[in-house]
């Protein structure tokens, strides 16, 4: 089954993650910059997670014959001290030209404070300078619907965004309207435990029109599956989804997405 993994956590996975993915029919693979499983003591650290993302992610990837992208940004979790975030993010500009980088993301909030949107509105205006497309995350559970208000009722403060360029990642239920609705692209993340289980993302699809929808796995260092999407498109095939409507959804739709990156090429 051709399909993009469109959010995945490769760091986290082991090289046999990768044989799966080519196995099972994944055309690229694109990760966004995001927590390490730990917070990290110093923008050194960051210096190094940009490499392994620009340089060593891409190489092990290519092993399996899959390409590689990713994302930059200091993301939400480690963003609530400005002063660390500013350091890090003043790393970005010499890693934002590299051949695989696609945009700014994953940034967004996680606890809904003012520290962690005042560095989610410095992350959009990098994204704006550059013309570059922007990936962001919504909190979990409870916090969820208010930091997806709070981060729409930001963006519209941005008068030259298009939001075309922008992807607002896992959407569930009570908040996919809120962003379709706005013009934005929506995310839909299959989690064993947590976000869509794959039913609920295709109840969600039959629901909606679903011309700026995808999915993916975000696979990270916490109970996940790197073969989500996949499997999420034989649940489709099984309740009677065309092979057409499987590989928009599971391929067209992000490639139309991750296209507007000149970097992006498959």
């Amino acid at each position: 089954m051709k399909y993009i993994e469109p959010h995945a956590h490769m760091v986290s996975r082991t090289t046999d993650d990768y044989q799966k993915l080519a196995l099972a029919g994944c055309e690229a693979i694109c990760e966004p910059a995001f927590w390490a499983g730990f917070d990290r003591s110093s923008p050194k650290g960051f210096y190094d997670y940009y490499r392994q993302l620009t340089e060593y992610e891409p190489a092990r990837a290519a092993k399996f014959g899959i390409p590689h992208f990713c994302w930059l940004c200091i993301n939400p979790k480690e963003a609530e001290d400005p002063v660390f975030a500013r350091e890090v993010m003043s790393l970005i500009p010499e890693f934002i030209d590299k051949p695989t980088v696609l945009g700014i993301g994953e940034i967004g909030l996680n606890k809904n404070t003012r520290n962690e949107l005042a560095i989610f509105e410095e992350h959009v205006q990098i994204a704006l300078d550059r013309d570059l497309p922007i990936l962001i995350h919504t909190p979990h559970l409870e916090d969820k619907l208010k930091g997806t208000r709070l981060m729409l009722d930001s963006l519209a403060n941005f008068s030259s965004l298009n939001r075309d360029k922008v992807i607002i990642d896992h959407v569930e239920e009570h908040t996919v309207d809120l962003v379709l609705d706005q013009g934005y692209w929506a995310g839909m993340t299959l989690y064993p435990e947590s976000k869509c289980t794959p039913n609920r993302a295709i109840d969600i699809l039959e629901t909606h029109e679903g011309s700026k929808l995808w999915l993916n796995s975000a696979c990270d260092w916490g109970v996940s599956d790197p073969l989500a999407v996949v499997k999420c498109g034989f649940e489709m095939k099984k309740r009677q989804h065309s092979p057409e409507a499987i590989e928009k959804i599971l391929f067209e739709n992000p490639k139309r997405f991750l296209s507007q990156c000149p970097n992006f090429k498959i």
